[in-house]
């Protein structure tokens, strides 16, 4: 994809950029669930600081879950 924009360019970090790709994609996902997923209410977005938002306890609760399912 990147040689079809910069045709010119030595393009020597593929791995690096499909990694990176990866890790985008993974990152928006979780993202995504928070703000989207079922039983995630209490998440928000803050426009004007660009993060997602939740108070504590939310925050906390949310954590707790992911530690058990990770064991």
């Amino acid at each position: 994809m990147l040689e079809k924009v910069l045709p010119h360019a030595i393009l020597k970090a593929k791995l690096n950029l499909e990694s990176r790709i990866r890790t985008l994609k993974r990152d928006w996902t979780i993202v995504y669930d928070l703000l989207n997923g079922k039983d995630n209410s209490g998440f928000g977005w803050d426009e004007h600081r660009q993060m997602v938002v939740a108070e504590d306890v939310v925050w906390n609760s949310y954590i707790s879950v992911r530690i058990i399912s990770c064991l």
